[in-house]
């Protein structure tokens, strides 16, 4: 799941993404490349949640994984 927002992200900051009405942290980040040296907090705020969103996604898989007992065999 981490895996694919972090995908649309990065589609949509190149461009390749959703289309401009939808929202997207992609295209917000994009958006923001213009005003990043004047007001840093336009590209942090959303970099900071897309972040937190995925490395919370990770830490419940994480935590599930350990929960149910499901053991890696090497």
């Amino acid at each position: 799941m981490a895996l694919a927002i972090l995908l649309e992200a990065a589609l949509s900051f190149l461009g390749l993404g959703v289309p401009p009405p939808l929202p997207s942290w992609g295209l917000m980040i994009a958006e923001a490349k213009d005003y990043m040296f004047f007001s840093p907090w336009v590209i942090m705020v959303p970099g900071i949640a897309l972040f937190v969103l995925v490395f919370g996604i990770n830490l419940l898989g994480d935590g599930l994984r350990d929960l149910l007992g499901v053991s890696q065999r090497r």
